[in-house]
């Protein structure tokens, strides 16, 4: 899956559970400061996210992830080490 691929799903997830258009998401937005979101959001969003990528965010890296291009490099990342196990 591609950056772009992995960016257009989180875009979807975002704006459903932030109840914003999808095209005021961007790769620079900032969760919080931009997006609104909340503590609250933001544990909604983690979980939403680990359904969708079939991935576990940790809970010491959230407090690292502020944008969606982090969220994006995040899950990439954590795709790629899905792969090399799934290789190995």
């Amino acid at each position: 899956m591609t950056s772009d691929e992995v960016f257009e799903r989180i875009k979807i997830i975002v704006a459903d559970k932030l109840g914003i258009e999808e095209d005021e998401i961007s790769l620079n937005s900032e969760l919080v400061e931009d997006l609104g979101a909340d503590s609250l959001d933001l544990v909604d969003l983690v979980m939403a996210f680990e359904d969708e990528f079939g991935t576990k965010v940790e809970d010491d890296e959230i407090e690292s992830i502020t944008t969606v291009e982090d969220i994006v490099k995040y899950i990439k990342k954590k795709m790629g080490e899905a792969e090399e196990e799934e290789e190995g």
